[in-house]
């Protein structure tokens, strides 16, 4: 009987340690989800390195790491048919003649998020009711998003549209998670495999451009126009395949981008501290005023949005960790710059909206604001506890992920509520 359906308490990292000396235990564990224990086992290697089975099983998941699995025969068919529907859903603007400056930006989200939903729940097994909890609330989204006012000018719809694929990538976090979805380690894998997916997915367009400029360039030298077809079918399909790919290359290979992430995360933190508090001093040289300059405003908020994925990316790959490193240190002074970022942020759109008034985009980026200042000053007060040895990095990595809940409640209200209270509008 698998041991975690005995204690949901008990991650897989705890069963490796309690058991790395009974090899008959440690064997099941390896055939009861190979990839899992590939990811976990590499994570806790550092604290094994003393016992000389660790270097069998370092062995010989390296080797089994050599080649790359491209998956069961199943595996690819749905890989495939997903891939092809996918392209679909984005060629229907130009199949049914509607017009994709209201085709894409209300249906974006449903081009990626339901297949790769598909995919986990198909992998994990995941039982009917959550299938169809999932499966409604994919179709109430997608009828919701389509039937309301084709007003281009409607600040309501862009909210919604903005915020409706942040929901759905709950969902995604739901089928991935499966029965193991109040496990804080069960979440921050997920923030992991979001990471490593990123930069699969970065490869495979990456790899793609370089193969259309080549194609392009070839067919170019004889003479053959392709360029049209090309961008309308290829390129299309490509892109909507990407997603899916890149998911199944990155759930059945692991090893593939497993340390290229944290070395991506290592080497952006200290870089993007530096540059934040360049970036504040280069405000008050110049004196750019957030207060009164609503573009420079909104770039300010994507700023933060950006630096606080990072920081959040990076407490999920050093979490694991048992001894503290400079780059938990580097993390503390990044939170404490990006929570001073936030403050101006916040002060100027409180600023706006007692010179200006209250507006449906006022007050969700006042919303936000204020989820990501409390989420922040969370995770600040953690990071600060394990630096003075009150805490784990393992609380800093739940104080990230048992806050996430809080924002999707705010996404429900600015997606339902806010067009209803706004009038649309």
């Amino acid at each position: 009987m698998d041991t975690r359906k005995k204690n949901d308490s008990e991650t897989l990292q705890d069963e490796m340690l309690a058991n790395f000396n009974n090899p008959e235990k440690m064997e099941k564990l390896y055939r009861q989800n190979k990839v899992a224990f590939k990811q976990e086992f590499s994570l806790v290697y550092p604290q094994l390195k003393s016992n000389p089975l660790a270097g069998f099983w370092q062995e010989r998941l390296d080797y089994d790491a050599d080649t790359i699995s491209w998956g069961s025969r199943n595996d690819l068919l749905f890989v495939a048919l997903a891939s092809l529907l996918a392209g679909l859903l984005a060629k229907i603007p130009a199949i049914f003649s509607i017009s994709e400056d209201y085709y894409f930006p209300r249906n974006i989200s449903f081009i990626v998020f339901p297949f790769l939903i598909a995919y986990f729940v198909r992998k994990n097994k995941i039982p009917l009711g959550i299938i169809a909890f999932l499966s409604g609330i994919i179709a109430i989204c997608m009828i919701y998003i389509n039937v309301l006012p084709d007003n281009t000018n409607s600040d309501t719809l862009i909210l919604v549209c903005i915020h409706l694929p942040f929901l759905l990538w709950a969902l995604f976090s739901i089928a991935f998670s499966g029965n193991e979805l109040n496990k804080c380690s069960k979440r921050l894998e997920f923030l992991r495999f979001n990471g490593d997916q990123f930069v699969m997915s970065a490869l495979l367009v990456a790899a793609g451009g370089l193969m259309t400029g080549i194609t392009l360039g070839l067919f170019e030298l004889i003479g053959v126009e392709i360029q049209k077809f090309y961008g309308d079918y290829v390129i299309v399909f490509g892109l909507a395949a990407v997603p899916v790919i890149a998911t199944h290359l990155t759930h059945t290979n692991p090893q593939l981008v497993s340390k290229v992430s944290p070395v991506i995360a290592r080497l952006f933190s200290p870089v993007v501290l530096v540059m934040l508090v360049i970036y504040l001093g280069a405000i008050i040289i110049a004196g750019k005023d957030p207060y009164n300059d609503r573009e420079f405003l909104l770039i300010f908020n994507a700023l933060l949005i950006g630096v606080m994925a990072l920081i959040f990316f990076s407490v999920a790959e050093s979490a694991h960790k048992k001894e503290l490193s400079s780059t938990t240190w580097i993390l503390l002074l990044l939170s404490v710059v990006t929570i001073a970022v936030n403050s101006i942020a916040l002060s100027a759109i409180v600023f706006r909206i007692s010179e200006w008034g209250l507006t449906p985009n006022r007050l969700a980026v006042l919303g936000s604001n204020v989820l990501m200042l409390g989420h922040l000053l969370f995770v600040t007060a953690k990071l600060f506890k394990t630096l003075t040895k009150k805490g784990t990095l393992n609380d800093v990595g739940s104080a990230v992920v048992l806050y996430m809940p809080v924002y999707i409640l705010w996404v429900l209200v600015v997606v339902f509520i806010f067009p209803l209270v706004f009038g649309f509008k």
